[in-house]
């Protein structure tokens, strides 16, 4: 029982510190825009690998 544990926990700790590739890091923007319309505010969320990203606008 202890040994499927620790492969487990031992995958965990390899995905977490990049060691089967670059780590996932997640990112963060907010910011006011001034227009004709007003003052709008925005943000966005993600991750990305260096390589991939995903995200999503608000």
């Amino acid at each position: 029982m202890t040994r499927p544990i620790t492969a487990i926990l031992t995958l965990i700790f390899l995905a977490a510190c990049g060691a089967d590739g670059p780590p996932v890091r997640p990112t963060a923007n907010a910011g006011v825009s001034i227009g004709p319309n007003g003052i709008t505010p925005n943000a966005s969320i993600g991750a990305t690998n260096g390589t991939f990203n995903v995200g999503l606008s608000l």
